[in-house]
């Protein structure tokens, strides 16, 4: 959420900003409506004040026994009265009219963001000052067969576990019941990315609730834009909505807090499932588990300050990363254009794995750094250390690391035998009770 003094201050980079982000909002139509606001706030503070004043003068007129000139007075304190919850009731109703208008509009990309419309003007990405033979040793080689890979849900060991057909009875499209041994795979992934990223990258393990209030909506930037890929159930006079993503309440941890610096970077984690109504892809990979309304997922969160926010991103990709180098998956890094990128986004990575059945690459991570933009929603702030400062917004930083559902799917396409059979990969077999195949005849 944008500041509007920095507005005021800033219109041409504010209006070129929101030109690279495809929005049509401009300096000029928010400066005239915090025109109106300040305007409303000069006369109620005028009217105040004159009403102060009078109240004093009435004073001094009953003293001196001036009945004629106190109830004149009185008169015209009267009229203020009923100016000034008029008043009050007009900068109210502005001040939600800004304010709505600052929550609809994008967050600003970084300078080194490129730019573009959609998907197609992304950039390969191979990490600072990388190139593509640097980046090759730590990007696990494409796998080769000697027969025709298929695609996951085609795999004999996802025919006999992977159920679409009983799902639909249960819920409707795009859900799926996995049985056995997918089913097991799949708690295995979960459970390896937990253990990676507590053990090895210091993240600590949350569980938090899947429900939660449009506040925690509104503060990572799901409400208002994306109110409609959310469900949403009746609670009290109100309503919850189930989580898009524990990006959610993982960064909502510190909504309404004050934080010492010395206590950043707070950096979170959490399996959780995840629920999106997927409003706005109608007829897109409605076959297998590419794009459902319920998956799983583990999601990173890290909370810095505004000076380390840029090397945090660095390093919660690379914690992404190493899901997929540990399990032999081929993948790839894109730089999000401005046009393709995410509402809060200042700029974000995207990590692509390779699917041969598909023979493609499709997302199975997203790494973004927000800078203070969540934090104003949220009203979420440190106190410098040293000298004594006012309290500064906390940049946030979310990504998952990464879908366990498309993870699944891209085991199941990387080591898929030619018997329908699929290898486990070994960093999951201690979660698999040693099994280092499963499925076939």
């Amino acid at each position: 959420m944008f500041d509007i003094k920095w507005i005021r201050d800033n219109p041409a980079a504010f209006d070129k900003a929101m030109e690279s982000r495809g929005s049509s909002q401009r300096a000029a139509a928010l400066l005239d409506i915090d025109d109106r606001r300040r305007t409303i706030i000069v006369r109620l503070n005028e009217a105040q004040e004159k009403r102060n004043a009078l109240s004093k003068q009435i004073g001094q007129a009953k003293a001196q026994k001036d009945e004629a000139k106190a109830q004149a007075l009185m008169s015209e304190v009267a009229t203020l009265k009923d100016f000034i919850p008029a008043g009050e009731a007009d900068e109210r109703a502005v001040e939600k009219e800004l304010r709505d208008a600052l929550a609809a509009i994008p967050n600003m990309a970084l300078d080194d963001v490129p730019f573009g419309e959609d998907e197609s003007d992304n950039v390969e990405y191979f990490g600072p000052n990388g190139t593509p033979e640097t980046a090759a040793p730590r990007r696990p080689p494409r796998p080769a067969f000697g027969f025709a890979p298929k695609e996951h849900f085609e795999i004999g060991v996802a025919e006999k576990d992977m159920d679409f057909e009983i799902a639909a009875k249960l819920s409707g499209s795009r859900f799926v019941v996995l049985k056995g041994q997918l089913a097991r795979l799949e708690r295995a992934l979960g459970q390896f990315m937990l253990d990676l990223h507590t053990q090895e990258h210091g993240y600590l393990e949350v569980r938090p609730p899947v429900l939660v209030r449009d506040d925690a909506l509104f503060g990572t930037g799901q409400l208002p834009k994306f109110e409609d890929d959310l469900f949403f159930t009746p609670h009290g006079e109100g309503r919850l909505a189930l989580i898009p993503t524990a990006e959610v309440p993982l960064t909502n941890l510190v909504r309404e807090t004050i934080l010492t610096e010395e206590a950043l970077p707070l950096r979170f984690t959490a399996l959780t499932s995840c629920f999106r109504s997927e409003a706005g892809s109608a007829g897109r990979d409605t076959r297998g588990m590419l794009r459902q309304h319920q998956f799983d997922k583990v999601e990173l969160v890290s909370i810095t300050t505004p000076e380390e926010s840029i090397n945090e991103h660095e390093r919660m990709l690379a914690c992404a990363e190493t899901v997929l180098q540990r399990l032999g998956l081929h993948y790839r890094v894109m730089t999000l254009c401005t046009g393709d990128m995410g509402f809060g986004a200042r700029k974000t990575y995207d990590i692509e794995v390779w699917l041969p059945g598909q023979d493609t690459y499709r997302e199975i991570s997203s790494v973004s750094v927000c800078g203070d933009f969540q934090a104003r929603r949220m009203e979420a702030r440190y106190r410098p250390a040293g000298e004594k400062q006012p309290p500064r917004y906390v940049h946030t930083l979310n990504g998952s690391g990464t879908a366990v559902g498309r993870c699944l799917i891209a085991v199941l396409e990387n080591y898929q035998q030619e018997d329908g059979s699929v290898l486990v990969p070994e960093a999951l077999q201690p979660y698999m009770g040693g099994l280092g195949v499963i499925g076939g005849r």
